[in-house]
């Protein structure tokens, strides 16, 4: 049997998956980039993406984070995300809510790094709102 890769995906509401997975795909901000066991060490800070991994079995689930940080380490990986939604939960109406709540920050923005980094954020989340 191939080697495995300990996952965690945690979010502020609640575990989303703890265990065993094949490979996972993460949304970097610096770029996406799949996670397989023995990766090199990588802490980095989450864009507004879709995280696809493969369960033991070779079974494909897909979960939308907003924000967040994703570590790699000798353990494994481990994602703390601020938003995390298996897309099977995601609908319209809630991609649309996560878009007006992101509006706002854009227009609350005190500054233009802060507006800029949530127009970004706002920009993803645009973009996946067209794929759906």
């Amino acid at each position: 049997m191939a080697e495995l890769l300990k996952f965690e995906l945690v979010s502020p509401e609640r575990l989303l998956r703890s265990g065993d997975v094949q490979e996972v795909l993460v949304p970097g901000s610096e770029g996406d980039f799949v996670v397989m066991p023995k990766h090199a060490p990588v802490l980095t800070t989450l864009k507004p993406g879709v995280i696809v991994f493969k369960d033991e079995e070779g079974a494909e689930f897909k979960v939308f984070v907003r924000g967040g940080f994703a570590e790699v380490a000798s353990e494994g990986l481990i994602i703390l995300a601020e938003t995390a939604i298996p897309m099977e939960e995601l609908d319209k109406e809630r991609l649309s809510q996560e878009i007006k709540n992101t509006e706002e920050d854009v227009a609350d923005a005190k500054d233009d790094e802060t507006r800029a980094t949530a127009q970004q954020v706002l920009d993803h989340l645009h973009q996946l709102q067209a794929a759906l």
